[in-house]
């Protein structure tokens, strides 16, 4: 039978309960048990697809083609799962779900009300996202004391009584402050916000205490008398250099084996040395590489999480320092490429709108004639085919339809019709819905032979993900081939998913998303590859200084 460990949040927002509910997941993976992770968002979106990436952050995209929080990306980053779609649910799909229930009469004329319609329906889903495994980690958005998380407090609150105590327990993070003009840390915000959360209901049975220098057992035993929470089960959740020591510092204060003990599970000892090894190489780089970041959502870089991770990822796998510079792309267009002198490697990631694209034509252009490795993501690739097309291919003002629907030369354009991977048919069009109307989850890649892609992956084919609208077009691609730039990987129905230039050392753009399924212990090839020709570059760009 599953348990259910539930993690709350208080005093502030922000205090990364992602990254502790993925870190607690790591240890306890390490410990042989089978786990999972949820995360329940009180807002009222159906889901984050259509949300500003500048106001909410990334929108990660599981295989089975779902748009979730970000958190999901902590979570497969940190533990070997694959979520799906039943692995992160909001306030909007939840009442959804509830009112379409209601109009088809499955409540038989009653009065469809919070309690109990709503929260019958939060477990349902609660208890389907965690079918099969041994543990499910259960974190609910927001900070206690929000009205938008009520229901989602009173569903678990509810659950832990079903359940009974050796089935479930909560996990409260909370801040503990260091007042710089009192000289002390500060242990009554975490006292009311325990204090919160008992009045609905909740009694946390530990609590992660975040905090930027030690705790002492003084403070511990006074959060433990005020809290009703055992002294050892006060966590102190202090500050690192790299989130992927975590798991370690967890582990050395006990978290793993308090939560063995509290749910009577049976577990072998934690192997954690595959995280060593991670937080190793972190801390003994050999060599640094300077890599940019050419984007439009750079006032948030929540905004790129999972790809700033990859670029870290294949860091550690090169034992290189990574220094990311994050350049806006309407710099470029207003003040030149010369923003780009001195990069070992570009990337160019997703996005959508207009805002930004000549900038990041200008810079693909910048990284095809100087040789500097280039790697293009989605937009990226579409972006080097715009670019390529324009300067190579006797295409003058060559655009993507999403920009100018009245280009001369739409070399990307809107796939109107399309069988998806399962064999459904797909329709869109420019007056479609923005949610969930993309070409979306893991889809099958083909590489052709003697390509860059093929030696990367060392694959024929390959599976990755996608959140994309428009496609590459495939009537005027002779014309572009013919110019030089090679086509190295379809999908199974000839949609263009890999780009590359033959006489560059390293020029590759992708359709799919390759950053949300790299994680710290295996890296990603394509960025790993990418990293290893920065290098290269790098090497080569200096003797040529010392000649």
């Amino acid at each position: 039978m599953t348990r259910y460990i539930f993690i709350t949040g208080g005093v502030v927002s922000s205090l990364g309960k992602g990254i502790a509910s993925a870190s607690l997941g790591a240890i306890l993976e390490a410990r042989g048990l089978k786990v999972t992770l949820l995360k329940l968002d009180p807002y009222i979106n159906v889901d984050p697809g259509t949300m500003n990436p500048a106001q909410h952050g990334e929108v990660f995209v599981t295989e089975d083609g779902g748009e979730t929080d970000l958190d999901l990306g902590h979570y497969e980053r940190f533990v070997r799962i694959k979520t799906s779609k039943a692995n992160n649910f909001t306030s909007g799909r939840i009442y959804a779900n509830v009112i379409r229930n209601e109009r088809r009469g499955d409540y038989l004329g009653g009065t469809v009300q919070v309690i109990p319609h709503i929260t019958d329906e939060i477990k349902r889903c609660i208890k389907k996202g965690a079918e099969g495994a041994d543990i499910a980690l259960v974190e609910i958005g927001g900070t206690v004391g929000d009205i938008e998380s009520l229901p989602f407090l009173e569903a678990i609150r509810q659950l832990r009584i079903e359940l009974g105590h050796q089935q479930a327990l909560f996990i409260h993070l909370t801040l503990v402050p260091y007042i710089p003009t009192a000289g002390e840390i500060k242990t009554k915000p975490t006292q009311h916000s325990v204090k919160e959360l008992r009045s609905i209901g909740i009694q946390p049975d530990i609590l992660l205490c975040r905090c930027d220098r030690p705790l002492s057992d003084h403070a511990r035993s006074k959060i433990a008398l005020f809290t009703n929470v055992e002294q050892r089960a006060v966590i102190p959740l202090q500050d690192v250099d790299f989130v992927y020591q975590i798991p370690l510092e967890l582990h050395k204060q006990g978290l793993d084996q308090i939560v063995i003990d509290m749910l009577g599970v049976s577990a072998k000892p934690a192997d954690l040395h595959e995280w060593e090894e991670v937080v190793d190489g972190l801390r003994n780089p050999t060599s640094e590489v300077t890599i940019g970041m050419v984007g439009k959502y750079m006032d948030l870089r929540e905004s790129y999480k999972s790809l700033i991770e990859a670029v870290l990822h294949a860091g550690i796998k090169n034992r290189a320092r990574i220094h990311i510079h994050f350049i806006n792309a309407e710099d470029i267009e207003k003040q030149g490429v010369e923003i780009l002198q001195g990069l070992d490697g570009i990337i160019v990631p997703g996005g959508f709108g207009h805002r930004g694209i000549e900038g990041k034509i200008l810079t693909a252009k910048f990284a095809r004639e100087n040789n500097v490795p280039y790697l293009g993501i989605c937009l990226g690739l579409q972006i080097a085919i715009i670019e390529f097309a324009r300067h190579k291919a006797g295409m003058a003002d060559a655009n993507s339809t999403e920009f100018n629907s009245a280009t001369p030369y739409p070399v990307i354009a809107l796939v109107t019709e399309w069988i998806d991977s399962s064999g459904q048919k797909e329709i869109r069009h420019e007056h479609s819905d923005k949610g969930g109307t993309m070409r979306l989850g893991g889809q099958t890649c083909y590489l052709e032979k003697d390509s860059l892609a093929k030696k990367i992956y060392s694959h024929d084919t390959i599976v990755e993900r996608h959140r994309h609208r428009y496609e590459v077009n495939n009537h005027l691609l002779p014309q572009i081939t013919a110019a030089g730039l090679k086509v190295s990987g379809y999908s199974h129905n000839k949609l263009v998913e890999m780009v590359e230039l033959p006489d560059h050392p390293w020029y590759i753009g992708c359709q799919f998303h390759p950053e949300f399924t790299s994680t710290p212990r295996d890296g990603h090839p394509l960025f790993t590859g990418f990293i290893q020709a920065a290098k290269t570059y790098q090497e080569k760009k200096n003797a040529s200084l010392r000649v």
